[in-house]
């Protein structure tokens, strides 16, 4: 199994992107953190790297929503969106408002992954559905969008987790 706390110790890592996106396939670098923008440009020239992953062993993780907190992302990823690559940042659900108000989707190439916590997903009944609502009614969405769960848990959008164990530490 996969640990997160012995992944976070290590800042990079290259690999092909597995998770089933827009960027599916590309090398990848992935990065624990913030490190300085000099380095992560540096590591993704030195290895071929057209797309970088921010937030890589569930390492983005703001305690609040303030300037403080979000710069040194914002210099990071902001950074790499203008030196024309492909970002992902990978966050959880409970940060959508600040990685919204970061202006980051404003560049074409910025990739937000929303990570929803669901565990025992496959203990569902057939009948589960999954809600895709707002902070109140008519607050910022136009309306609520549900999904039958069983429908979005198809192979074709599946990654197991012996795939992510093919990157290289660097």
């Amino acid at each position: 199994m996969l640990n997160t706390d012995e992944r976070q110790a290590v800042t990079y890592f290259v690999g092909y992107e597995v998770e089933h996106t827009i960027v599916h396939g590309m090398k990848t670098l992935f990065v624990v953190g913030t490190p300085p923008l000099g380095e992560i440009l540096a590591k993704a020239e030195e290895n071929g790297c057209k797309h970088i992953y921010f937030g890589t062993s569930q390492s983005f993780n703001p305690k609040a929503m303030t300037n403080e907190e979000y710069k040194p992302w914002d210099d990071v990823i902001i950074g790499c969106l203008k030196a024309d690559y492909w970002v992902t940042l990978d966050f959880d659900v409970m940060h959508v408002e600040g990685v919204h108000e970061s202006g980051y989707s404003e560049y074409n190439r910025f990739i937000p992954m929303i990570s929803v916590k669901l565990p025992y997903i496959g203990l569902f009944n057939y009948n589960a559905t999954l809600k895709l609502d707002d902070i109140t009614w008519g607050k910022t969405n136009p309306g609520v969008w549900t999904h039958p769960l069983h429908n979005l848990m198809n192979k074709e959008v599946y990654t197991h987790w012996d795939q992510y164990t093919q990157d290289t530490e660097i």
